[in-house]
């Protein structure tokens, strides 16, 4: 189990991280969004120990995770992290790399984990290519890999699928995710991609301004968004007033809608002009004007510029 006891952080005088408190049991996939700026990257960096903290504490089981004041190396032998940058050898091949910190007692034990992680992250033809011939792409899929070398108890990883295209980007995060549920490595995933909180991860929590403003299950931080913030971090969301689009009694309140919540129908009761139609493959996003202010909706085709439609809750 971690637990991280209300910690505070800054790097100068403005604090960066404030207050945060939680627990993660082994084996959860936790996603960590928020708009860039929040605090992301720096919580990662405290929970492996390599600042030392100004307020707080983490504990991992019964082990006090400390910082470089404390260890001459910063970090913790059960717990690994993979920055943004990779770190990798550049003269060194792919295998080389993902093979730095196994042991050699046992060479063709060494040789299968190699092979295994090289599988996973789909670079077996790469094995013996050097490092500074790689796409950014390829270099993000082998620091991958060399952080799960030694298989951690904990890992932490910060936007580790950016580099990397869309068509290699899906398998991947099937690959890992499911990799490390099978052997309960516990994860955090600092990301700019509520995919990565939807499908993968059991847990979400939403950083603002280096505080919490929200952690739970993550199809209920979706589903039920404490503010439009919240929800914003999914996509597009329309914050109407709810006699906007039916008829109430007593007082009236704000809601959240995603796009997909709203559907054209004459029955409905909020009338809005196209301004723009985005094809999104299986559907188009629809951007209109009403009460002066963008409003977005999915439709199975085009509209027509200026065409008048009308709204209510699918």
């Amino acid at each position: 189990m971690l637990q991280v006891q209300n910690i505070s952080f800054g790097y100068t005088e403005k604090i960066i991280i404030q207050n945060v408190d939680f627990t993660v049991a082994k084996g959860q996939n936790i996603a960590i969004l928020g708009e860039s700026g929040c605090g992301k990257s720096t919580l990662l960096k405290l929970i492996y120990g390599m600042y030392d903290l100004g307020q707080g504490r983490i504990f991992y089981n019964e082990t006090e995770i400390r910082g470089p004041k404390y260890n001459l190396i910063p970090g913790v032998p059960f717990m690994k992290y993979l920055a943004q940058d990779f770190d990798l050898m550049p003269y060194e091949t792919v295998a080389e790399n993902v093979g730095k910190f196994l042991s050699n007692g046992f060479l063709p034990l060494k040789k299968l984990r190699i092979q295994e992680l090289l599988e996973m992250v789909e670079m077996t033809e790469f094995a013996n290519v050097k490092a500074k011939l790689l796409s950014g792409g390829q270099q993000q899929r082998v620091a991958l890999a060399r952080v799960l070398a030694l298989e951690p108890e904990v890992l932490l990883l910060d936007e580790p699928f950016s580099h990397i295209d869309n068509f290699r980007k899906n398998a991947l995060r099937r690959n890992l995710f499911a990799y490390l549920k099978k052997k309960g490595i516990t994860c955090f995933i600092a990301t700019h991609d509520s995919t990565d909180a939807l499908s993968f991860s059991d847990e979400t929590i939403v950083l603002h301004q280096g505080r919490i403003i929200e952690k739970g299950p993550s199809a209920e931080v979706y589903s039920y968004p404490l503010n439009k913030y919240v929800a914003s971090l999914f996509g597009e969301v329309n914050e109407l007033k709810l006699s906007q689009l039916m008829t109430i009694e007593g007082e009236d309140e704000i809601i959240l809608l995603y796009p997909h919540q709203l559907k054209i129908d004459t029955n409905g009761s909020l009338k809005a002009i196209v301004k723009q139609s985005f094809f999104k493959g299986s559907r188009y996003l629809i951007k209109a004007a009403f009460d002066r202010k963008a409003i977005f909706f999915e439709h199975e085709t085009a509209l027509e510029l200026n065409q008048e439609v009308v709204l209510k809750i699918s």
